[in-house]
């Protein structure tokens, strides 16, 4: 599958078939967010498999309310936990590089999305949960100090097909020059 296309097609999955994800294809997955790009390389990302139903419950229980992935915990055979480790990325030396001080949430956003794209390329399914209790979901994951729970993915065969939602047009969100410059369309 062409990247374009993935990224195109790729839409957040909430409903999951029973049928299990390979080893094959996890390991796929799993080497897309190996391969995602960090500040200097510095990879500030742990990876927790869940399948165990029982643990898939306790971290199901810390979604926020409504949360409308709660189904997919429950039907995905695999979630996949993305942990960063602070104080490693946006740094040089001892002191953080830039104003945005610690990289680690946009560094692990890169390796989610890889891990996204991969899934769809195989014909699987992932949504991105972050609306979930963080603190409790590191005491059942053991997550010790220094390391934070970013995300969720609940990985599986999708049930369905979502359909896209609407995107902006690129004349609302680029412009050339200066952030009130010309719209893209206009020209340069």
């Amino acid at each position: 599958m062409n990247v374009l296309d993935a990224i195109r097609a790729r839409r957040s999955v909430r409903r999951f078939t029973e049928e299990a994800v390979s080893g094959e294809a996890l390991t796929k997955v799993l080497e897309a967010a190996r391969w995602a790009p960090s500040w200097t390389n510095v990879q500030p990302w742990k990876i927790i498999i869940v399948t165990d139903t029982a643990e898939k419950q306790a971290l199901k229980e810390t979604l926020m309310p409504k949360n409308p992935a709660a189904k997919g915990f429950d039907q995905a055979p695999v979630l996949l936990v993305l942990i960063g480790e602070r104080g490693k990325s946006g740094q040089y030396g001892d002191s953080f590089a830039t104003d945005k001080g610690d990289w680690y949430m946009f560094d692990l956003g890169i390796a989610a999305q890889n891990i996204a794209l991969a899934a769809h390329s195989l014909g699987l399914g992932t949504v991105h949960v972050g609306a979930i209790d963080h603190k409790k979901a590191g005491t059942i994951l053991g997550v010790p100090e220094g390391f934070e729970v970013v995300e969720i993915l609940p990985l599986g065969h999708p049930a369905f097909d979502p359909k896209a939602p609407p995107r902006k047009e690129l004349k609302e969100f680029v412009t050339y020059e200066t952030f009130s410059g010309k719209t893209w369309g206009e020209g340069a």
